[in-house]
């Protein structure tokens, strides 16, 4: 286990972020030790900003036995229920290896910057489907113990779930499905091409949740607030539900932006606030 002071920024998306005691944790033990005292939990860093001050309480981080992910050879005609997944994986990287291996059910899920742990727990997504419509079982830490909850049991939502009170999602199983590869890859394009005008510079994702039958992003740039700028950190010019980090951004910056949008429009936050923001 290693436990250094680290500044947020160095583990987020958006770049932005204070100081915060980081326990990098690879054993079961390592667990309980790290979540003796108050604690957050952190998987790729986005859909995140973190306040300038930092935060606190221990910031975990999976590693080691938490980060591993094979899915294994599948059989022809059935459903593949995948081994047991380290909640500290990265999702993109599943994407491609169950790409390679002819599985099917994570295209919709092509393009986001998540570890699994943090996907199943905001039920990341895309308006092709979402984390929870392909999980079959899943470990979570609280209390002291691992406990394995049926999806059904875990509350799924629109960019939420119900975890218990300080769990930590540790493992999962996923229901994949043999799949023509060609067919695959032609999912996999209309993702991508549904993402061609999200911006490549960094951003914590989406900062608003879309509102019933409507677009956030489409809400902001019709309020005309494409390429709003507070020091460091602006409303894209390319999809106006994401602030960019143009360079030395700091989270008071992007907090002025998401202030100013909700003035006008009664946006929900995507977002997750860590700590104390002006």
């Amino acid at each position: 286990m290693k436990i250094a002071v680290r500044p947020l920024a160095e583990l987020t998306t958006l770049g932005v972020g204070g100081p915060a005691e980081v326990w990098e944790v690879e054993t079961p033990a390592d667990l309980l030790e790290a979540t003796s005292a108050p604690y957050r939990i952190l998987g790729n860093g986005s859909n995140l900003l973190v306040a300038d001050s930092g935060v606190p309480e221990r910031v975990i981080k999976l590693g080691g036995v938490f980060s591993r992910a094979e899915l294994g050879e599948p059989r022809e005609g059935d459903a593949h229920v995948t081994p047991w997944l380290g909640a500290g994986a990265l999702l993109p990287a599943l994407v491609q290896q169950a790409r390679q291996k002819g599985l099917s059910g994570l295209e919709p899920l092509a393009g986001i910057p998540a570890s699994l742990g943090g996907a199943v727990r905001m039920n990341a997504g895309t308006r092709f489907g979402e984390m929870a419509d392909a999980l079959e079982a899943v470990e979570v830490f609280h209390d002291g113990a691992f406990h394995v909850y049926h999806p059904s049991e875990l509350g799924f939502g629109y960019r939420r779930s119900n975890l218990p009170a300080g769990g930590i999602v540790t493992r999962l199983r996923l229901r994949l499905y043999k799949r023509d590869p060609a067919e695959i890859e032609e999912l996999l394009r209309q993702v991508e091409a549904a993402r061609q005008g999200q911006p490549k510079r960094k951003s914590a994702g989406c900062a608003f949740k879309n509102p019933p039958d409507d677009s956030a992003g489409r809400l902001i740039d019709q309020a005309g607030f494409k390429g709003l700028q507070r020091g460091g950190a602006m409303i894209s010019l390319e999809h106006g539900n994401f602030v960019i980090n143009t360079g030395g951004a700091r989270a008071a910056d992007v907090w002025e932006l998401v202030k100013t949008v909700r003035q006008t429009l009664p946006l929900e936050l995507e977002l997750e606030i860590w700590g104390e923001l002006p």
